[in-house]
């Protein structure tokens, strides 16, 4: 007498929690709000050591922010610790960003016979394009101001003489349009993350809204002062 043998398979294994996050649309919100809090934080404080341009020398002689440069330079842990987490954090909010376009501009393969934006605001309308450009510009930022091959004088640690003798021509242009474009992207993005993270309360959503666009707009003017004033002959290195 034979005996039928019952072959049990192995359960497929559960999915992690990032992978169930990343699977939905609301989870690469709630990712890409998550990583936009981080990078507008970045954003900032990488404004806050800039502004040190106008700050002029220290009592030695040495302009504030080539010191600031050097500490960060010397700090390796922190320096490559911040990049680390700031690159990660950019595939991910433009990974998930460019998803979930994509799967909007799918739901609706057929174009509207003439589109009415009632509710939406240039910045709101625009954030995949200026996410492209921002992603763009923070490429040539880093190879102009950061590694130097794209700045025709780049010295090593002299923040001061590459901002001075960089931002002019076409990469003050450069510069000019890419901070325009943060403005716009800072605007919508800070109001969003708020209804991305469940604080979309209708009762708060105005306040919020007017919030983010000055916060955007003192940010966005900011930088844009940076090669202003190097045209303008007010930052000399």
């Amino acid at each position: 007498m034979s005996v039928a043998t019952k072959t049990i398979s192995a359960a497929p294994p559960s999915p992690s929690r990032l992978g169930i996050l990343w699977g939905s649309a609301i989870g690469k919100k709630f990712l890409m709000a998550l990583t936009g809090i981080l990078l507008s934080l970045f954003v900032l404080g990488h404004l806050l050591g800039n502004l040190q341009l106008y700050f002029g020398k220290d009592s030695t002689g040495a302009w504030l922010i080539n010191n600031y440069a050097k500490f960060l330079h010397n700090n390796v842990p922190l320096l490559w610790g911040t990049r680390l987490v700031m690159g990660v954090s950019v595939l991910v909010h433009a990974i998930a960003g460019i998803q979930l376009y994509l799967a909007k501009q799918s739901a609706r393969p057929i174009p509207y016979h003439e589109k009415q934006s009632v509710n939406s605001t240039l910045p709101s309308r625009t954030m995949i394009w200026s996410g492209v450009l921002i992603g763009g510009f923070v490429v040539y930022h880093l190879l102009h101001l950061t590694v130097g091959s794209a700045h025709p004088d780049f010295v090593p640690l002299d923040v001061m003489h590459n901002v001075s003798t960089g931002l002019r021509g076409i990469a003050a242009v450069v510069y000019l349009i890419s901070m325009v474009a943060l403005g716009f992207h800072l605007r919508h993005g800070l109001y969003s993350l708020f209804s991305s993270l469940g604080a979309g309360n209708p009762a708060i959503s105005k306040n919020v809204f007017n919030y983010a666009a000055v916060v955007a707009t003192l940010i966005a003017l900011a930088n844009i002062s940076f090669p202003l004033a190097v045209l303008a002959g007010l930052v000399r290195g």
